[in-house]
């Protein structure tokens, strides 16, 4: 078994977005990778500053949403980091959050089989095997998710622009499936990681990607993001705001079928993991559980 290919892990760095605000400036959507970050007196105040400049407004409608905004899904055809690398999104993402990792030969060190996550959603750790049956137990959350972002600001961004968004290493990590599933296109006012002690992290991500990417917020996710970052370091944490009523359970899987891949595409529906609406052998070529990747 071939072990993963040296390469520096890639950290997810608040003063990013901190140095955008301080400059007066942000980064276009389209460039929006490498930016040296520099020392700043408190990633939470950073952050708290930063939510003061996003917009706030309503939800705008979701008529018109589908995941093909957001093009071809863990596509490597972006300009943000690891585009362009020969590998697929969701793969750099396993890459850089699980360790001790194995991967598959003869695909350049891109494919992983297994791995272990130090899941920060969760504070568990989840061994991963690529399979049908288990590569669904780790999946990428988009920390924004795509749906929350069409309704603040998204709409009105290229289609580049929402490529590279949906591929972005900042707005990606690996976590538990079942607690993926369970926050749905929650925002702040509705979903925070069960894990107390990455609540601060997972919103300064929040809102490093709110402004990299011009999005809002709503007034009820403003106030549970500063609730979140007045906690921030304090001995005894602030209360959270309630988590949201259990995601409701998908439709059965027969229920869903798509002729081939591109019939899937073309619904935004791929991937597809097992388990999932749609998802059939057929679609799935090499039997790893997911399908049309």
């Amino acid at each position: 078994m071939l072990t993963n290919r040296t390469r520096p892990r890639v950290d997810i760095v608040w003063p990013v977005a901190a140095t955008l605000v301080a400059a007066g400036a942000l980064i276009p959507a389209s460039s929006a990778s490498a930016a040296p970050a520099v020392p700043v007196p408190s990633a939470a105040s950073s952050a708290e500053a930063a939510l003061a400049t996003l917009p706030v407004k309503g939800r705008a409608p979701k008529t018109g949403y589908e995941r093909s905004q957001f093009g071809q899904a863990w596509t490597d055809d972006v300009t943000v980091a690891d585009g362009h690398n020969g590998c697929d999104t969701r793969n750099d993402i396993l890459r850089r959050d699980l360790t001790n990792i194995t991967v598959k030969p003869n695909t350049r060190g891109c494919v992983v089989l297994s791995g272990t996550l130090a899941d920060p959603y969760t504070g568990k750790a989840i061994a991963f095997t690529r399979g049908s049956t288990t590569s669904s137990k780790v999946q990428i959350d988009h920390v924004v998710a795509l749906s929350d972002a069409w309704q603040k600001g998204a709409q009105q961004l290229s289609a580049e622009q929402r490529q590279n968004l949906a591929n972005d290493p900042r707005d990606l990590q690996a976590t538990d499936g079942p607690t993926n599933a369970a926050k749905g296109d929650g925002d702040a006012a509705t979903w925070l990681p069960p894990n107390k002690a990455y609540r601060c992290t997972y919103v300064e991500r929040q809102i490093q990607v709110k402004v990299i990417y011009h999005l809002w917020v709503t007034a009820a996710e403003r106030d549970a993001m500063n609730r979140v970052l007045s906690s921030c370091g304090a001995t005894t944490p602030a209360p959270a705001p309630a988590p949201a009523a259990p995601a409701p359970a998908p439709p059965a899987a027969q229920s869903v079928y798509y002729a081939n891949c591109s019939a899937a595409r073309a619904a935004g529906a791929a991937p597809i993991y097992a388990g999932q609406p749609g998802y059939s052998r057929k679609l799935d070529r090499d039997g790893d559980g997911i399908a049309c990747e």
